[in-house]
């Protein structure tokens, strides 16, 4: 859940000096076959974010819940889930095909996105008529939702699943009011999961600081960056074709040619990336910390649960939100900002929050290619 393609400050300034020097028939045909009317991502990015649809007085189909849950948050857009149907019941597996060994290890984040998927099912079942009892991966390698008719509990969580993102650009700097501060701290918790607010300056400026040393880290790594590329989506072809992955529009970018993009990130320095991203920090009206007692499956999936209920309350209030996890995703760096911070527990995520303009919405595969 690094956050990534704005990282890499591939300004329009940039684009265009990289465009120049790469030649402006080639750019010139290429920009007239990528802004072609047939590739529509925002149009496919919002047939994706329909609204459920219902039959009658029924409860809702569960490929609709499946589908509610693939719009929620997920390390580098990978939606590493599978989904398996039953009569009344829902099981979230692991796509391990999907993983990402070298900034998530362990898993950790991975988990997390099944957690955040959860929670998005849960309240798309709340929403339209079941109520459900989840079993956590404590015993197995899976999540299971038992479901049952009920009365359905309308919410503005469940409105704001469609609109829910990521926002990677910088943010205006206004503070949030105190009064939607307070909802946003009095989100409900999970068992064993805290959360912290960050907002005086020098606490700031503390995380600041980890972010920075976390850059240096991962951008000098060059399995991180070939990483991370492998992910990247650099204009709506490529976007369109693999429906998953970060693209490049999705984080406030001009669309490149893949093999030059690939060349841009490739060759982004880590005091550049550490810079933009404490810029972005900056720019934000605060931070939140969440954290866990315990660090296992459950642990990450229950992470993963009361970060989408944050952020999907935070979207009701029109605040925009972002990850910035490199100090709890170097393995040394954890610890050391945990110490530093004063936290009794695990960190698992760390967000900014703030305003700022909606970018596009990112895609995802279509409900039959993630059903077992």
């Amino acid at each position: 859940m690094t956050n990534t393609p704005s990282q890499t400050r591939l300004t329009r300034r940039n684009f265009l000096r990289l465009t120049a020097a790469a030649g402006v028939t080639a750019v010139g045909g290429y920009a007239l076959a990528e802004y072609a009317p047939w590739l529509d991502t925002a149009g496919q990015a919002d047939q994706i974010r329909q609204p459920v649809a219902k039959e009658g007085t029924m409860p809702t189909d569960l490929k609709e819940l499946v589908r509610y849950a693939t719009l929620a948050a997920n390390g580098h857009n990978t939606q590493p889930w599978r989904f398996a149907l039953g009569a009344d019941s829902i099981e979230i597996r692991p796509d391990l095909a999907r993983r990402l060994p070298v900034v998530d290890p362990q898993d950790r984040e991975l988990w997390i996105s099944l957690g955040c998927a959860l929670e998005n099912l849960l309240v798309a079942a709340r929403a339209t008529g079941y109520s459900a009892e989840v079993t956590y991966p404590d015993a197995a390698d899976v999540i299971r939702v038992q479901l049952a008719p009920d009365t359905s509990q309308a919410s503005p969580l469940f409105d704001a699943i469609p609109r829910r993102q990521n926002t990677r650009s910088a943010y205006d700097g206004r503070p949030v009011a105190a009064a939607d501060l307070d909802r946003m701290l009095a989100t409900p918790l999970e068992p064993g999961v805290t959360l912290r607010p960050v907002t005086a300056a020098g606490d700031m400026a503390q995380v600041q600081e980890y972010v920075r040393q976390g850059n240096l880290s991962q951008y000098g790594d060059k399995a991180f960056v070939a990483e991370l590329i492998h992910w990247l989506r650099f204009n709506q072809r490529a976007a369109l074709a693999a429906r998953d992955g970060l693209y490049s529009r999705c984080s406030g970018n001009p669309e490149v040619p893949g093999w030059l993009g690939r060349m841009f990130v490739a060759g982004t320095k880590p005091g550049q990336q550490a810079d933009a991203d404490a810029a972005k920090l900056a720019s934000s009206a605060g931070a939140l910390i969440i954290a866990s007692a315990g660090d296992n499956k459950s642990a990450w999936v229950r992470t993963g649960q009361v970060y989408e209920r944050l952020a999907l309350q935070m979207t009701a209030l029109d605040i925009k939100s972002a990850f910035l996890n490199q100090p709890i995703e170097v393995a040394e760096l954890r610890t050391q900002f945990q110490t530093a911070i004063g936290l009794d527990a695990a960190p698992q995520l760390l967000v900014r929050y703030g305003y700022a303009a909606d970018l596009p919405r990112s895609l995802r595969r279509p409900v039959a290619q993630v059903l077992i």
